[in-house]
């Protein structure tokens, strides 16, 4: 009976995390998983279930998720012919093997270490979203060559440490490149099916201790199934109330938001 009280518990924070995320990614176009990992984070540790690979286990479940979302995204922007597929092909195999090395970088860590990595990356994220203008510019075109060459990987890497995927630094990358923003989201949802995918399996064999229920790995499957199908109800919601209200106000609060979560992801990290 304590366990069933326990796993009804868990259910219930976890749908509203999910109702949350949800919302978010179709009220701001950020993807779910900035606001996942320090959500399962929370949950985790309230519920009993603290280890010393905590942080692992958020990661592979965050991106758990993002297959699912992120294939379902990118086919409903592929009927409207919004996605890239040249920038996709250039990149993907770059963003993979970028997302197996952040893998084996995540499964080397100490937890703390990857609150402290997670936090100082969401600030800065956090600072784009709060502060970013659209005129910004590194360039007319995506890079290709030597560049692309370094920011693919570089892509998959540090978006597997924060357990996202293609929102927050493709659509940045490309949108700073004069790719529109419209056709940068879309496209970006590729990128996160290119970096969920490896790094899931990559995390499955990643041994966590005193996991939850249902976990494989470093991927806990209740997690992950009731988050996403939460996301599939709120997410419209999300994007229907977008269209009522302000867009770039909205981004600049929820980018103050995620700098404070960042900068309690920072606190606990150095154990005040």
């Amino acid at each position: 009976m304590e366990n069933m009280s326990l796993l009804l518990t868990m259910g219930s924070l976890l749908l509203a995390v999910g109702a949350f995320a949800g919302l978010l990614a179709g009220l701001l176009g950020v993807g779910g998983g900035i606001i996942l990992v320090p959500a399962f984070f929370y949950v985790f540790g309230m519920l009993g279930y603290d280890s010393p690979q905590l942080m692992q286990l958020c990661l592979g479940t965050s991106l758990a998720t993002i297959i699912i979302t992120s294939l379902r995204s990118v086919l409903a922007h592929n009927r409207k012919g919004a996605v890239d597929w040249q920038i996709l092909r250039g990149w993907a195999i770059g963003i993979a093997f970028g997302a197996l090395a952040g893998v084996f970088v995540a499964a080397s860590l100490r937890s703390a270490t990857l609150q402290f990595t997670f936090g100082v990356m969401a600030v800065f994220v956090g600072c784009y979203l709060a502060l970013g203008q659209s005129s910004w510019r590194l360039g007319d075109r995506m890079p290709v060559g030597v560049r692309r060459a370094v920011i693919s990987p570089l892509i998959g890497l540090l978006s597997v440490l924060m357990g996202i995927g293609g929102g927050a630094f493709g659509v940045s990358i490309m949108t700073l490149h004069g790719v529109p923003i419209h056709r940068a989201v879309a496209t970006a949802a590729g990128l996160g099916v290119l970096i969920a995918v490896p790094s899931v399996a990559g995390f499955l064999t990643v041994s966590v201790d005193n996991a939850p229920p249902w976990t494989f790995g470093a991927v806990n499957l209740v997690a992950a199934g009731l988050v996403v199908a939460m996301t599939l109800i709120t997410a419209p919601l999300g994007a229907a109330l977008a269209h009522k209200t302000n867009p770039f106000v909205l981004k600049r609060i929820f980018g103050l938001f995620l700098i404070l979560v960042a900068l309690n992801m920072l606190r606990k990290a150095a154990g005040w």
